[in-house]
């Protein structure tokens, strides 16, 4: 997201970047204002956090144990950026402040809908910047049709040629992963209702989205569908390419350096 608000900025866009005070990535910069909220944890409670999640992918255990461990480490992430939002949602400082700023549009990673609810609250296109992720979040709000039979999901382990038990299996994970995202929603739900003064449905807030940016590559992916609103821009989460050195190191030195 960050080079993206880069190569927008180069292009004449002014944009303001809304962050919890306590963030990994996105410091000062010519390319943005920053308007920072205060968050109650600190910056080692957020990289232990992340820690967390990223060496669970490398425990060495069975596929539930596996599953279990993962949606464990990622339900104290999610805890996190919950009270990330309701700080955000709450300060009437800012939020009075972006509504006076008449934005354009809003730019935001919708695997979890505080950016969606700002979006509603401040009645301006929405723009969705995702990877996809474990819980098929992607065709389940944008009413996309994603097949059991033929569509793995994650944890999984399956292909798109699955037997009857197979396919069982993956209907069952399916359902699984409606019941996590309605539980993921829950503390939102809340929070939407009391921001904007009404009942509201956040699957529904999830398809007033004009576009989901999806930074995956179609052809990477299992056959499915997709609706006219879903982008695959691939490739995107890799750093940018950097210049080879121009030292040379004699031809001797690199064998013995590898000498198999």
């Amino acid at each position: 997201m960050r080079s993206v608000v880069q190569k927008l900025s180069e292009r004449g866009h002014e944009i303001v970047v809304v962050i919890p005070e306590v963030n990994l990535l996105m410091k000062e910069s010519k390319h943005y204002t920053r308007k920072v909220f205060a968050v109650p944890y600190t910056a080692d409670n957020l990289a232990l956090r992340f820690r967390q999640l990223g060496n669970q992918a490398f425990d060495e255990v069975s596929f539930p144990a596996m599953a279990i461990g993962a949606y464990r480490s990622m339900m104290h992430l999610l805890e996190m950026f919950l009270i990330n939002c309701q700080s955000l949602l709450k300060n009437r400082e800012i939020l009075e402040s972006l509504k006076e700023s008449q934005f354009d549009a809003l730019f935001t990673d919708p695997a979890l809908p505080c950016g969606v609810i700002l979006a509603e609250y401040l009645a301006v296109p929405s723009v969705y910047f995702f990877r996809g992720g474990s819980f098929n979040l992607e065709c389940a709000m944008n009413s996309c049709p994603s097949p059991v039979s033929y569509v793995p999901r994650w944890y999984s382990v399956l292909t798109d040629r699955m037997t009857f038990t197979q396919r069982l299996l993956n209907f069952f994970i399916s359902f699984l992963e409606k019941l996590i995202i309605k539980g993921m929603h829950t503390g939102y739900q809340e929070l939407a209702s009391d921001l904007l003064q009404k009942e509201v449905d956040i699957p529904r807030l999830y398809r007033n989205g004009s576009v989901w940016l999806l930074r995956y590559d179609f052809v990477f992916e299992y056959p499915r569908p997709v609706m006219p609103n879903m982008v695959f821009i691939g490739g995107i989460n890799c750093e940018e390419r950097k210049i080879l050195s121009q030292n040379k190191e004699p031809v001797g030195a690199a064998a013995a350096a590898f000498p198999g």
